[in-house]
């Protein structure tokens, strides 16, 4: 794996009750896939029960660079993505890119 320019990371946070991912999954969970040279979304995935979720949600975050903060990313996510398990997606997200710049930081 020498060579590798990405790396993946996870975050996850409690699924608000009675929605389906609280059902089948009890979090949400998100993986992103980071280009650690350009800190760019390459690949995104979620614990979402629908595939067209996952698809949006890819299309909402691939190609973003976390160099420029959360506060774009999660405006979109909170303009665009309008379900009970929004705060825990936005929850997860910022756990996912803090695990990615404390990796930064070591590795610096």
């Amino acid at each position: 794996m020498n060579g590798l320019k990405t790396v993946l990371v996870t975050g996850y946070a409690k699924a608000p009750q009675g929605t389906s991912m609280y059902e089948n999954y009890k979090h949400a969970g998100i993986i992103l896939v980071i280009n650690t040279e350009t800190n760019k979304i390459e690949n995104a995935s979620f614990t979402f029960i629908s595939e067209l979720t996952t698809t949006f949600f890819q299309n909402l975050l691939v190609g973003y660079d976390l160099s420029n903060g959360l506060d774009e990313l999660i405006k979109r996510i909170q303009n665009h993505y309008l379900a009970p398990s929004q705060q825990a997606v936005i929850v997860a997200l910022k756990s996912a890119a803090q695990r990615y710049w404390d990796h930064k930081n070591e590795d610096s």
